[in-house]
């Protein structure tokens, strides 16, 4: 039986890519289009992993992503953000706050993705992928801080 993996965007493009690059790999993917979306289809479909976008209407992947991790039952589904390029400060924050989540900018390599989604769902890799994320904080908050010590001296 094949993993299934809840793809969530508001664009149909992106979850056509993600759909592509995940179905290729053999994943089963179920599209979702905005963070309500996402919550209906996560208790109808139980996916072993969730692609979700931050930026969309009606709800957006942050709260939904709070949401998940409020329930037991959804709790343990790790998720892969998959957002635009946008402010640091945002990202760190939802880095720190949601411990066990991965975070990719758009545009975003395929090949990436799918190295992402196969190492979050092979306990052995999710290992590396705690430590990798932990350095890319440390650069992330160092960057963050050089932005403000900037912003503070002009």
């Amino acid at each position: 039986m094949a993993r299934r993996v809840l793809a969530v965007d508001d664009e149909p493009s992106i979850v056509r890519l993600v759909t592509a690059a995940l179905t290729t790999r053999g994943y089963e993917v179920i599209p979702a289009y905005d963070g309500q979306d996402a919550l209906d289809k996560v208790a109808l479909e139980k996916p072993d992993l969730i692609v979700l976008d931050i930026m969309m209407p009606r709800m957006d992947g942050r709260e939904a992503a709070r949401r998940l991790a409020k329930d037991p039952k959804t709790a343990k589904i790790p998720i892969v953000f998959l957002s635009a390029i946008g402010d640091l400060d945002s990202q760190l924050d939802t880095l720190e706050e949601l411990k066990d989540v991965e975070y990719l900018t758009k545009p975003f390599d395929v090949r990436e993705l799918g190295d992402y989604v196969d190492a979050m769902l092979d306990p052995a890799k999710r290992a590396e992928l705690a430590q990798h994320r932990s350095r890319q904080m440390g650069k992330l908050r160092t960057m963050v801080e050089i932005m403000h010590r900037r912003r503070e001296s002009s």
